[in-house]
């Protein structure tokens, strides 16, 4: 493919992704990803600045949805919050893990990926579903992004417990992050409240 018509066409079909989501309603995210699936199978290719444009705006989107979890919302409803994001991760990953290892005949750490994968949940796409429908700041909107974090904590648990291979390193990691959360928590807010003072 040209590399001259890359842009013109990812921008026609962040367009037609916009006049769909005007028309049916539905999360412009969702239908620029299926867009975007379409596309991938008919042939197009990204350019390497695309694949780095975006996996920046991934980072930023991940960081602004997790300053949206709302700490106190998460301790208030944490059983709601942890029956839905641990569900919405733990019946996916069985079932998947189930298909693709015993009718699929799919290998062991192939079918755990598998089942890792797809009971995944993206929370720059939440993110975005709940700004585009004004519920980020809404009690709902508030647990369901709680809910999300919950599932994204069990891919990452899942992925460290299944394929980590532990070593001194690994324990120097995980008490070196003890110390720095604990410091964290208990310093940040003289230090931005310090700041403030210094700015008035």
């Amino acid at each position: 493919m040209n590399p001259d018509l890359v842009p013109l066409i990812a921008g026609a079909l962040v367009l037609l992704a916009s006049l769909i989501s005007l028309r049916t309603g539905l999360s412009v995210a969702i239908i620029e990803i299926a867009l975007g699936a379409i596309a991938g199978n008919l042939g197009f290719t990204t350019q390497e600045w695309m694949t780095y444009l975006a996996g920046f705006g991934g980072i930023i989107l991940t960081y602004l949805a997790g300053a949206e979890v709302d700490t106190r919302i998460l301790r208030q409803k944490f059983k709601v919050s942890m029956l839905i994001g641990g569900l919405s991760f733990v019946a996916p990953f069985f079932l998947v893990f189930l298909y693709t290892f015993f009718i699929a005949h799919w290998t062991f750490n192939a079918s755990m990926i598998a089942g890792i994968a797809l009971s995944t949940t993206s929370l720059a796409v939440v993110y975005s579903v709940l700004v585009e429908t004004g519920l980020t700041h809404s009690k709902l909107g508030k647990i369901i992004m709680a809910s999300t974090f919950i599932t994204d904590m069990g891919t990452a648990l899942a992925l460290s417990i299944i394929f980590i291979k532990p070593t001194w390193y690994t324990l120097l990691f995980i008490g070196v992050s003890f110390v720095a959360i604990f410091l964290i928590d208990r310093f940040s807010l003289y230090l931005l409240r310090a700041r403030e003072l210094r700015t008035k």
